[in-house]
């Protein structure tokens, strides 16, 4: 049992201040029931490394370089995490796992990847079309949120301010309504500063807060503003509260776009052992 393991090494990645533990578990240093324990053990803050989420990255089928598996804080599993992804590229690739150009899978489907020095991209797994809008009201603020799954669900709103929002608050009333029941959703509130450019702020579901940057919520919103046409497209450049951009392609409608590429640097933090001590409450 992990429990009774001396260390394990880790790998700390940020994507504009979303940030990810990453794991190298090619030869199964932690087993896979023990994977949401443990991932909610290392992204607690002061108790553990601290992080968004956690990867574990290993061998995936022959058609691919590697498998993933993404884990949220609260140690539940996603299908996709754009963000996570490109970190997990970079450090496959540093690591030697894949070359520059790869494939991996994921729960959402494959992802292909080009790692070029800290920029990375990914071709994201196929995107479903926009599932109508739900009308909420919290408070007495009232907004439309357009529903998308880009591997994971999302609700988009579109504000004209976001620097006063309390996305803590009206996030997490959204992210529970019975609107997005039984899942819940993750919530993007969107306002749009140019002909192809958005702010995005993001409360992720299974971090239970807003994040800096969000790789799919940013996906969902340029995505959407394009089927409103409230941006012109095909690429979409995201301002998140990170400081940095995200980079969004899409090829065909986007509507139902035959390709959507999530593009932007990712940083190396630094790379460690966790003890046992780490177990103990």
């Amino acid at each position: 049992m992990v429990q009774t393991m001396e260390k394990f090494s880790f790998h700390k990645y940020s994507g504009h201040g979303n940030d990810f533990v990453i794991i190298d578990n090619w030869n199964g240093p932690v087993p896979e029931a023990e994977q949401s324990r443990i991932s909610r053990l290392l992204s607690r803050p002061k108790f553990g490394v601290g992080a968004d989420g956690v990867v574990f990255i290993g061998a995936g089928p022959d058609e691919v370089d590697f498998a993933v598996r993404f884990f949220n804080s609260d140690g539940s599993e996603a299908d996709m995490c754009g963000n996570a992804s490109r970190c997990a590229a970079h450090l496959a690739h540093f690591l030697n796992i894949a070359p520059a150009e790869m494939t991996f899978k994921t729960k959402a489907g494959i992802v292909e990847s080009m790692v070029t020095d800290r920029q990375v991209s990914v071709l994201l797994p196929r995107i479903s079309r926009p599932e109508g809008a739900a009308l909420i009201e919290v408070d007495g603020f009232s907004q439309t949120y357009y529903r998308i799954n880009t591997g994971v669900y999302h609700a988009v709103a579109f504000l004209n301010d976001l620097d006063t929002l309390n996305v803590a608050k009206y996030g997490r009333a959204v992210r529970y309504h019975n609107s997005f029941s039984p899942d819940g959703t993750n919530v993007d509130f969107v306002k749009v500063v140019g002909d192809n450019a958005l702010n995005v702020r993001t409360y992720e579901r299974g971090v239970e807060a807003e994040t800096l940057a969000c790789g799919t919520g940013v996906t969902a919103a340029s995505l959407m503003a394009a089927v409103q046409g409230l941006v012109t497209g095909p690429e979409v450049v995201c301002h998140t509260r990170g400081g940095e951009d995200l980079t969004v392609r899409y090829e065909g409608s986007p509507e139902s776009p035959d390709k959507v590429f999530l593009e932007g640097a990712v940083r190396y933090i630094f790379s460690g052992q966790v003890g046992p001590d780490i177990f103990k409450k």
